[in-house]
């Protein structure tokens, strides 16, 4: 494993980290007071020669967890750690202004971590459950974020996937910046100079031969349409089939009116408007985005607002 290459873009890689039984301490906010970098539940992996996988502040607290985690690894024991509002160490500050509680569990089962990251990998929430006493790990199908009872729960759903369909720049643009971004994502286009450009930025890619929707695609409540055609005729079949998905976001790109014909085409196919009422278009939160670089950061932003 590429631990060089496990940055804190997934909440999955501190668990990956430490998945396949190498030394290391799980670091995990369990408590926030007031405002804070990262949310509740976010994860950091402590391993040997205090290496860290992860994140869980603005890099203010990391070294100091580090250090406690490695004697919480030595100790064979639990601990918790306040930084900020209430803490007693004194010189170390948080410039939000808030407070962190962090358990550290030293040598967490791998069992339990690789079962989660086999199942995040599958694209299948779970929820990891901490004993903060005895530092037992078990997972559930359900739950959310927090404190239940003793134990403390952490949600975790799958990375939201893009499947971006279309032509030029625009299409290879958005796919690159979601790549960059650390997002799964796959280009789907007739076109071979757009699957090159995508397959340049390490984008997964699929050649279309006719206007459909391949069959053996299968979005999830975590996975987001989108379309970047200027061919048209390209997208109703394409956007009928998105919308009998569970895909929490389908849009394509164009005008209103290319939003109007689009409706009286799918229409056509036997779509009720009520059926086609949370396709988005015009796509992006910058109003007729002339730049392919412009809609994509726009189009990218509008599809993490609306992310189920």
């Amino acid at each position: 494993m590429d631990l060089d290459a496990l940055n804190f873009t997934s909440t999955t890689r501190p668990i990956a980290a430490l998945a396949e039984g190498a030394p290391g301490t799980l670091a995990i906010i369990v408590g926030v007071d007031g405002p804070s970098y990262r949310p509740l539940g976010a994860m950091m992996a402590v391993l040997e020669g205090r290496r860290r996988v992860g994140s869980l502040s603005s890099g203010c607290v990391e070294a100091d967890i580090a250090l406690h985690a490695e004697e919480a690894r030595d100790a064979s024991a639990t601990r918790r750690v306040l930084y900020g509002r209430g803490s007693p160490f004194k010189d170390i500050q948080l410039p939000c202004g808030g407070g962190l509680d962090i358990l550290l569990i030293p040598n967490p089962d791998p069992g339990v971590l690789a079962e989660a990251q086999a199942r995040h990998a599958a694209r299948e929430a779970c929820t990891l459950e901490a004993n903060p006493e005895t530092g037992t790990l078990s997972l559930a199908d359900d739950g959310e974020t927090g404190w239940s009872g003793t134990r403390f729960r952490v949600r975790i759903d799958p990375e939201i996937a893009f499947l971006v369909f279309g032509k030029g720049p625009e299409a290879s643009t958005f796919a690159a910046l979601a790549q960059s971004a650390g997002f799964p994502n796959t280009v789907l286009s007739p076109d071979e100079e757009t699957l090159d450009v995508a397959r340049a930025a390490g984008c997964a890619t699929r050649h279309l031969v006719s206007a459909r929707f391949p069959g053996d695609l299968t979005p999830d409540r975590r996975t987001a349409v989108v379309l970047f055609f200027h061919d048209h005729e390209w997208e109703p079949p394409i956007i009928a089939a998105a919308l009998d998905t569970p895909a929490f976001y389908i849009g394509a790109q164009g005008s209103q009116r290319a939003r109007q014909t689009r409706e009286f085409e799918l229409e056509a196919l036997g779509l009720a408007p009520e059926q086609f009422a949370r396709m988005k278009g015009p796509i992006g939160l910058v109003p007729s985005a002339r730049d392919a670089r412009t809609l994509a950061v726009s189009v990218l932003a509008e599809v993490l607002a609306h992310q189920g």
